[in-house]
């Protein structure tokens, strides 16, 4: 067995029969931000046999301060997040299979992404995408670690379908508001934290150490010292996921406009693929600045805002939240 996981297989509940079954594992990390980076390390560094890594977004520079695999080169190149994090990754371990896969998870998507996955962990930041991921994994039987990270404060929970509860049974509706890292921040510890912990649940399931599982979801604040772990106990009954077997998230349209909650950012998806090079030419006499790569194109507009334009056809809108006028500046630049 390779040296380099020695150390771990040293621990027993590990072993070489649980490396074994690391290294046979695959699993899906949603949102390569904050958690998804973390979590990337831990299962990559461990020796998961196939990471598969999906996000939507691009490195800037307040991604910095939390977001552990990016440096201020991948700010500089705008390069996506999981083309950053696969770039670092395969210089820590070239014996895995390391997927990046730039896209926005949708309800047309999200089975696709899942199939052929073991584990899913939770690196995102918005409900909506969460209770995508949550249906997906209970329709499909696929456990769902999840996170979440603000301020000083965290929580996790592995979620077992036919054995705890889904993310429904604790929160019933995905617009039922909360506070972001871009309303009111967040300081690194507790991403590492709460990334850890979720890490920890999903090296237990993967190498079969079913009885170490947490059967709890923990809250905490490191900030003010607080810490409560619930008992998951069992699904409700009329639970749309568990209990009905409805899965709604996976029957909704997907959203073509979506403002970016606390990020001053609205997302409209829907155009038919960019080719950039091509509108790198249409746009530059009529924006202020332009800066291109093979993955993007980021113009600044004459009234402060930017636009943001993906190869897979989404359009990103910077500097305003406001919907009507985010439309109007697509209408402007792109079109219908």
């Amino acid at each position: 067995m390779n040296e380099r996981y020695s150390r771990q297989m040293l621990f027993p509940q590990v072993g070489a029969a649980g490396q074994e079954k690391l290294q046979a594992s695959r699993v899906l990390i949603v949102g390569m931000g904050a958690l998804g980076t973390v979590l990337a390390n831990h299962m990559v560094r461990s020796g998961v046999g196939h990471v598969r890594m999906v996000d939507r977004d691009y490195v800037e520079p307040s991604n910095l301060q939390r977001q552990m695999l990016f440096d201020e080169e991948d700010a500089a190149q705008a390069l996506p997040k999981v083309i950053a994090a696969r770039n670092k990754l395969a210089r820590i371990n070239s014996e895995i299979q390391i997927e990046a896969v730039f896209t926005d998870v949708t309800p047309d998507n999200v089975e696709g992404l899942l199939e052929g996955m073991e584990l899913v962990l939770d690196g995102t930041d918005n409900f909506h995408t969460r209770f995508l991921l949550n249906d997906a994994c209970f329709k499909h039987g696929v456990p769902f670690v999840y996170g979440g990270a603000v301020s000083s404060r965290g929580m996790s929970a592995i979620l077992v379908p036919g054995v705890t509860p889904c993310l429904r049974c604790f929160i019933q509706s995905a617009d039922s508001g909360g506070q972001t890292c871009d309303t009111i921040g967040v300081i690194s510890p507790i991403v590492d934290i709460v990334a850890s912990y979720q890490a920890v649940e999903a090296l237990k399931y993967l190498v079969g150490d079913t009885g170490a599982r947490r059967e709890s979801l923990i809250t905490m604040d490191v900030w003010h010292n607080q810490y409560h772990a619930m008992k998951l106990g069992k699904a409700r009954e009329q639970c749309p996921c568990c209990g009905l077997h409805e899965y709604p998230a996976l029957t909704q349209e997907a959203n073509t406009e979506l403002s970016l909650c606390g990020r001053e950012s609205v997302q409209i998806s829907g155009h038919e693929p960019f080719s950039l090079s091509v509108w790198e030419e249409r746009l530059r006499p009529a924006v202020r600045e332009l800066k291109v790569n093979e993955y993007l194109l980021r113009a600044s507009l004459a009234d402060g805002e930017r636009l943001v334009l993906f190869a897979d056809g989404r359009v990103l809108i910077q500097g305003t939240d406001d919907l009507v006028r985010a439309k109007s500046l697509y209408a402007r630049y792109v079109g219908h």
